[in-house]
């Protein structure tokens, strides 16, 4: 009898070649009236897409969504309208490697090109001397805190889902979060343009965010530690990438002036998804606050 090892390797072969010849699924009509409701810049030869939308007469704020991993500006859908009717311009973006942007291959994704594609975004509206709002989650927090280490002006409001990574439960915290990537993947990668992660090189490139922010941890959490703009807080309980209470604990030692909201019990890592008016309603709250 042959060994386990072996049955198992001649088994996977096949099911692994039908696996990579499976056309990607077609766009919901909900994704197709979003990317049809968006445009594109161009940033060092790739085409970004975004979404730009007017809203509340008579206000001039300004709000920057920045997505998490490994999605899309499409988990802001859910509080896309609330947010037009309290803000003069909505504006969200896919990264490159995420969304309708381009995936280039080979490629050295970066948290720095990320926050350089903000920047770039914010020069082709003709931003740069907005008073500018910035709504972040997940992967879009380490950007946003790129940008305050680079003190884009005039940066205002920031809220954060997950801005701290203590050094104790740095392992914890990247096996946790690996695994709600790939759980996540094999829901979310129906947005994405072509078949990205099916490479598995394209997926370790852009894996490599997590490496970045422990290298640069003292870059990233100090810029948190030093601002002086607002920062909030936005917390599901049941999140298992920043588990409570330590992770609550850990956030009010290191950011004792971050004001902080802590959602219903059963809110977890996506809670603009999961409670879209709960989530709404503590970031109007903290930006009517001054």
């Amino acid at each position: 009898m042959k060994e386990w090892w072996v049955q198992v390797g001649l088994l996977s072969v096949p099911l692994l070649a039908v696996y990579l010849h499976i056309p990607p699924p077609k766009l919901s009509p909900a994704l197709l009236s979003w990317r049809s409701s968006g445009a594109y810049f161009t940033f060092k030869d790739q085409n970004i897409f975004y979404r730009d939308s007017i809203g509340a007469v008579g206000s001039s704020d300004i709000v920057i969504l920045l997505h998490g991993f490994p999605t899309s500006s499409y988990d802001w859908c859910k509080i896309w309208e609330g947010l037009t009717q309290r803000f003069h311009r909505v504006i969200a973006l896919d990264f490159v490697g995420f969304g309708f942007s381009d995936k280039p291959r080979p490629h050295r994704y970066s948290i720095f090109e990320q926050a350089s594609i903000v920047e770039g975004l914010v020069r082709h509206l003709g931003l740069r001397h907005q008073k500018i709002n910035l709504l972040s989650h997940d992967y879009g927090d380490t950007v946003a805190q790129e940008l305050l280490h680079r003190s884009l002006q005039p940066l205002m409001f920031w809220l954060l889902f997950e801005a701290v990574h203590g050094r104790r439960r740095f392992h914890l915290r990247l096996a946790a979060e690996a695994y709600i990537a790939l759980q996540a993947i094999s829901r979310l990668c129906s947005t994405w343009r072509h078949r990205p992660l099916r490479n598995n090189r394209f997926l370790f490139s852009i894996l490599q965010y997590i490496n970045q922010r422990k290298k640069h941890r003292d870059r990233w959490v100090g810029a948190l530690m030093s601002a002086s703009v607002p920062l909030h807080l936005i917390y599901g309980p049941l999140d298992p990438v920043n588990p409570h209470p330590e992770f609550l604990q850990l956030y009010k030692k290191v950011l004792p002036t971050s004001t902080v909201s802590v959602l219903d019990d059963h809110i977890s890592h996506y809670p603009q998804l999961e409670d879209p008016t709960g989530f709404l309603n503590a970031y109007l709250n903290f930006i009517n606050s001054f």
